[in-house]
């Protein structure tokens, strides 16, 4: 993979219009395609690790001299997207020195793998236990399959690993289209998903929209306590608990990527909050 270009997708296990209201809050261009039974994927309609900072929540982080590790950014994504939703994220990334995973689940710590350019295993096989943990993978069948991209291979290159990860995860109604997937480039990852039947585009429309989609979301979730009652006000509280602090870090670090988990993470629980002072009021009145 020594001349594959850089390339990035999110594989999240939620449908489309359930990914779209959170999306929207990473301030980023994306397209969002169906990837299958129960699986959306996130392709970025730019390039942000070639960018010198971002603005996030209305904070310019600060220039990262020319680049941001495509890993990093999608880390720090996956985290964003996944915290308070009742689905995993499944980052996916690429370049001409390595390939990887970051699966994110909730406030869990995220968990990754990465191979060499070659192919060579670069990380810890409880890494891939874990996996499968957390996205119900069989403990047995599915396991060994995993297990088996973490031993020397001379016949795989870090695209093999990656599409044999995805192989795995066809038994969970994964299924990536033709042209989206390990090895691609970032432009041809967005022209192939441009055209994918049921793809929307992403885009930031300003807090004014994106508080009226988020709420809208919340209201037709569906989820019960999640969003209603005292463990919703917690996971509210818990998330601006934690924004906070890995926002300052993710800006102190220069990272774009994992200060947008932190303003996601805040805004995500200042919305909760509001969400249920907005229903009580609503109930008092009524």
């Amino acid at each position: 993979m020594n001349a594959t270009p850089v390339g990035a997708l999110l594989l999240c296990r939620a449908t489309p219009e359930t990914v779209a209201p959170p999306a929207h809050l990473l301030r980023e261009p994306m397209l969002l395609t169906p990837a299958g039974d129960g699986w959306s994927a996130l392709v970025p309609d730019g390039k942000p690790w070639l960018g010198a900072g971002a603005e996030v929540a209305g904070v310019r982080t600060p220039a990262t001299g020319g680049t941001e590790p495509v890993d990093r950014v999608l880390g720090g994504w996956a985290t964003a997207l996944a915290v308070g939703s009742a689905w995993p994220v499944l980052a996916l990334w690429w370049d001409g020195d390595r390939a990887g995973y970051s699966l994110a689940a909730g406030f869990r710590r995220p968990v990754g793998y990465v191979w060499l350019a070659d192919g060579t295993p670069a990380g810890e096989d409880e890494a891939m236990r874990t996996f499968a943990a957390r996205l119900g993978l069989d403990p047995v069948l599915d396991l060994q399959a995993l297990e088996e991209l973490t031993r020397p291979d001379p016949d795989a290159d870090a695209g093999a690993r990656l599409r044999g990860l995805l192989a795995v995860l066809t038994r969970t109604g994964l299924t990536l289209p033709s042209g989206l997937g390990p090895g691609e480039s970032a432009d041809r990852l967005r022209s192939v998903a441009a055209v994918l039947p049921g793809t929307e585009r992403v885009e930031w429309a300003g807090w004014r929209d994106a508080v009226r989609v988020e709420l809208d979301a919340v209201e037709n979730s569906g989820l019960g306590p999640w969003v209603r009652g005292p463990r919703a006000r917690a996971v509210a509280v818990a998330q601006i608990a934690a924004g906070l602090p890995l926002l300052l870090w993710g800006a102190r670090r220069r990272s774009a990527g994992w200060a947008t988990a932190g303003a996601v993470l805040l805004v995500q629980g200042a919305l909760g909050i509001a969400y249920h002072r907005i229903r009580d009021t609503d109930a008092e009145n009524g």
